[in-house]
């Protein structure tokens, strides 16, 4: 090998070290290595890329689609409109077994048929309001949701894009007449696909929940922790009208309880699971402002204060405001109604905590605050910047997260969904035309706002992609990459021809974690070309489909790594997750898939050369 091939290894191989010992996150270490490529120049002479092409990565057509398909995510979420659909199918499951379970199967069916990428950038929030639902550990879950939808899309052509990446050189090959009788149509890898996904959902549903870390749920009690009691209503006609506070999903809410319902002026008290909501029911919340926040977000339930409708911003460009009454407020002494605070300050008091107590027992208008009172208001966005420095209060902060959810715009976000997967599933448009289309369609909708859109983006995801296709183009171009994987295959081909199907899997695998699944398909696919139609067997050539079919699974199936695919990039940062959670539940779910390929794939097509 050049001395540029081995400076390229060693980038390499340092860079692994830097992120098993967390030195720094995907993005950091990828963009410094991709910074070392350039110091040393192995962009600048001969075939080697250029630095334009080592950055073209950033403005790669994967990079731009992801970071639409943040917005598209967002636009659903602050719909509701993903959690109406997952939440019947998801349910309300009271084990992690369970969750996986519910989790898994329909993930991977669903990335069967369409681009895994967007199945995860559309689950990752849902499943989060999921787990603060359930109280489950969003840890034990964005793991195997990543890698159901990497085996999903192992079980049809479209499934990936890898795999539609083999295919069109498979074609190309044909075309030159250098292959013959190779025919993959859309479920030629399902013999492989289907038997590799069952294997590894039974493989994590057995092991994750012992493996992977327990982060446990992301709301907070703590002994100090301000509690409130918040009052909603139940709306007449709604999906909660006229079922038990179970079905609801209204029981074991994480850091908030159903303290009473009030219905018509009858308070029920001790509420069990199995009473039926009324419309107009008053529900009496006790909780931390993070539940309250989340009760805000449910479909069904509204503010009981009819205040909030009268305030002058439409309420979906509301927020939640936490702001402590100072003793120069104008209306400590007075109570929220006649002190007139709507219209002083054109926000409404959700709640009021007082003295590391919540303050019941009183309708909201009728507290009469007192100076160190901390409210719970809701409000136009406008009201921290123009109370800040009020003396009317000593301490102004916005909730996160906290705007109310558009329930009414989610037959229009499901339908935008719904028309981006027709038309990137028939390929009538390419994925990123349809997400551009359809995240364009859901701000002018507004089923989120442009700021909102702006800020769903994951940059460090985006970068993290963006620098790996350099960091790949220069291991490639160097001829590091090549020397290694013919270095492997040559100490498998006297293991025989499934010995070479095994050396094939290995080296797109180990590829994979280094130069992602499209670039270890094309650094493998001329290589394991090459051994099979070079005189390999004495007879004649090898078949070359079990070859192809091995590419595509093991280019795509890859959990060893967080970079090994953009799905567990996607989840590494919201699951709370180090390196080594992937190696330890990721390594030996390689070595499965690859066990079901290497002995299938020969039953299916046997390697007989002829």
């Amino acid at each position: 090998m050049s001395w540029e091939a081995w400076a390229a290894v060693a980038t390499i191989l340092l860079m692994a070290i830097a992120l098993w010992r967390q030195l720094g996150g995907p993005d950091t270490v990828l963009l410094g290595g991709l910074f070392v490529f350039m110091t040393l120049g192995l962009f600048s002479k001969g075939a080697f890329p250029t630095t334009a092409e080592l950055v073209s990565g950033f403005g790669h057509e994967g990079v731009v689609t992801i970071a639409v398909l943040f917005v598209v995510a967002e636009g659903l979420r602050q719909t509701g409109a993903m959690g109406l659909i997952a939440g019947p199918l998801l349910g309300r499951p009271k084990s992690i077994f369970g969750a996986q379970a519910r989790l898994m199967f329909p993930v991977a069916g669903l990335s069967a048929f369409l681009n895994n990428t967007p199945i995860v950038a559309i689950f990752i929030p849902v499943v989060r309001d999921w787990c603060r639902n359930t109280g489950h550990s969003a840890s034990k879950l964005f793991i195997p949701l990543s890698f159901a939808a990497i085996m999903g899309g192992s079980c049809t052509l479209i499934g990936t894009a890898t795999n539609i990446f083999v295919n069109s050189m498979v074609q190309d090959s044909q075309a030159q007449g250098q292959l013959v009788d190779v025919s993959i149509g859309m479920f030629t890898i399902t013999w492989i696909g289907v038997p590799a996904t069952l294997v590894g959902i039974v493989y994590l549903l057995a092991v994750s929940g012992r493996l992977l870390p327990d982060h446990g749920s992301d709301i907070v009690d703590p002994a100090d922790a301000r509690r409130y009691t918040v009052e909603m209503l139940v709306e007449p006609g709604s999906s909660i009208d006229g079922r038990s506070i179970e079905q609801a999903g209204l029981r074991n809410l994480p850091g908030v309880y159903l303290a009473e319902i009030d219905r018509s002026g009858e308070r029920l008290v001790a509420v069990g699971p199995e009473q039926v909501l009324h419309g107009h029911d008053r529900l009496i919340f006790a909780g931390l402002v993070e539940s309250v926040v989340h009760l805000q977000r449910i479909r069904g339930l509204i503010p009981a204060t009819d205040q909030v409708f009268k305030l002058a911003d439409p309420r979906p460009n509301r927020q939640l405001v936490e702001a402590v009454v100072s003793a120069s407020c104008p209306i400590v002494g007075t109570s929220i109604r006649e002190g007139r605070f709507r219209t002083t300050y054109n926000a409404v008091v959700i709640a009021v905590h007082r003295n590391g107590q919540r303050v019941a027992d009183q309708k909201i208008g009728d507290i009469v605050l007192r100076a160190g009172d901390t409210l719970l208001i809701e409000t136009h966005p406008r009201f921290v910047r123009i109370h800040r420095n009020s003396p009317d209060f000593f301490l102004v902060s916005a909730v996160a997260d906290s705007n109310p959810v558009r329930h009414d715009r989610a037959w229009i976000a499901g339908a935008i969904l719904a028309t981006m997967v027709l038309l990137a599933g028939t390929e009538t448009m390419r994925l990123v035309h349809a997400a551009l289309g359809a995240a364009g369609l859901l701000v002018l909708t507004r089923c989120c706002t442009a700021e909102d859109a702006r800020a769903s983006i994951s940059w460090r995801v985006l970068l993290a992609m963006g620098a790996a296709f350099g960091v790949g183009r220069t291991l490639d171009s160097t001829g590091a990459a090549g020397f290694l994987a013919s270095g492997l295959l040559d100490v498998c081909e006297p293991m025989g021809a499934q010995g070479l199907l095994a050396g094939v899997y290995l080296v797109a695998m180990g590829f994979n974690s280094l130069v992602g699944p499209v670039g270890s398909a094309a650094i493998v696919f001329p290589i394991a070309k090459a051994a099979v139609l070079g005189g390999y067997d004495a007879a004649g050539p090898l078949p070359f489909t079990p070859f192809a079919i091995t590419i595509m699974v093991a280019a795509s199936a890859s959990f060893a790594t967080p970079i090994s695919y953009q799905t567990n990039l996607m989840v590494y940062g919201v699951g709370g997750y180090r390196f080594g959670d992937y190696v330890r539940v990721g390594l030996p779910l390689n070595l499965l898939v690859m066990a079901v390929t290497v002995i299938l794939a020969p039953l299916i097509w046997p390697l007989q050369a002829g």
